[in-house]
């Protein structure tokens, strides 16, 4: 599969976009000693690994979102942790009542559309960033393979990242929502688009996005991913 739903733009300018950022999880599911956001995958921590990925992507600023069940995540990202992104960041305090509310915190400080992305994967990359970015540039059409025209007036549309059931499955991921998606059981990798033109389902198999770090064999399945990639493999 193609790494771009579209062709380049002519002007990037015209296609980047700010990031809301949310990491405010507790993690209580992954039993780890630290918050959710400052577990480390291949040396760093995955809060700084979502970070250089969108520092990789058309991305103008990022808004993290942090919350009151993540008080060392808040204080990690203002003392420093986000200072070396190439990608300038700023930190807001969310509610701690959930992602919808931690969501509308980030939006509501860009006034407009923006990727939105959890902090809970740590081997994202900024082609995939690029990916959701062009697809919501780009007409309605929703079919996997297509490459549809670009909206004519620049609207920009919703998108949701998604990552097929079985894909995950294979790779060892667990698997926590899914919706069937053109025949497909597909599962959302919290990387989305946020706008105000049309929604498109986005489904790409890509190991970057389909693992969520919840379990810990999540976590162990992203570290041995990543020094993999590290390796060159």
């Amino acid at each position: 599969m193609g790494d771009r739903v579209t062709g380049e733009a002519s002007d990037r300018s015209t296609r980047e976009l700010p990031a809301v950022l949310l990491c405010g999880g507790e993690g209580t599911r992954l039993g780890a000693d630290v918050e959710k956001p400052l577990v480390e995958v291949g040396g760093r921590p995955m809060v700084a690994c979502v970070l250089d990925a969108l520092a990789d992507a058309d991305v103008t600023r990022v808004l993290a979102v942090t919350s009151p069940d993540a008080p060392d995540t808040r204080r990690a990202l203002r003392s420093g942790l986000s200072a070396g992104s190439a990608v300038p960041c700023t930190v807001l305090d969310g509610s701690g009542d959930g992602y919808v509310a931690d969501l509308e915190v980030g939006l509501s400080a860009v006034d407009g559309p923006a990727v939105t992305v959890t902090a809970d994967l740590p081997l994202l990359r900024g082609r995939d960033a690029d990916t959701a970015i062009d697809a919501a540039h780009a007409g309605p059409a929703d079919d996997r393979d297509a490459v549809p025209e670009a909206t004519p007036d620049g609207t920009v549309g919703s998108v949701t990242g998604c990552v097929p059931v079985a894909y995950k499955r294979a790779l060892g991921a667990s698997v926590d929502a899914s919706f069937e998606h053109a025949g497909t059981p597909v599962a959302p990798t919290g990387l989305n688009v946020v706008g105000d033109g049309p929604d498109r389902v986005v489904v790409r198999e890509r190991d970057s996005i389909a693992v969520n770090v919840n379990r810990p064999g999540d976590l162990e399945l992203a570290r041995r991913l990543a020094t993999r990639s590290e390796m060159g493999f």
